[in-house]
């Protein structure tokens, strides 16, 4: 069974800039997305309850998004954390895109939710 890419949109009370801190660095995201995160040589290594996934870094610009992909996984899956502006409102949207399979979209959108708060949390939202 294939993976299917799904979005979700989170929007935060925080500069592009501190977020992208938050989303790009292994100090960053060790408050929220792992127990522990290293980086060498563009690969990340997030650490969970002693055991250590490896990511690379596909794509990345400054204060506007973060592509990764397990080294694990097959080469068209990652995930992505992405900076947009909302025009109307000005206020900033986080965007996280990752691959799942269909009928655990909902599950996988539920524990990005919950790490997203941990995040929020920790930004001060």
């Amino acid at each position: 069974m294939s993976k299917q890419l799904y979005t979700l949109e989170f929007p935060v009370r925080c500069s592009p800039s501190i977020l992208y801190e938050f989303l790009s660095t292994p100090a960053g995201l060790g408050e929220w997305f792992a127990d522990k995160v290293d980086e060498r040589d563009n690969i990340f290594y997030f650490g969970w309850n002693g055991t250590f996934e490896k990511a690379e870094v596909l794509e990345s610009e400054v204060d506007k998004y973060i592509k990764f992909h397990w080294l694990d996984k097959p080469k068209e899956e990652y995930f992505e954390f992405r900076i947009e502006k909302s025009e109307i409102t000005s206020q900033t949207i986080l965007i996280v895109k990752d691959f799942a399979e269909k009928k655990e979209i909902k599950d996988q959108s539920l524990l990005w939710g919950h790490q997203v708060k941990d995040l929020f949390h920790r930004l001060g939202n």
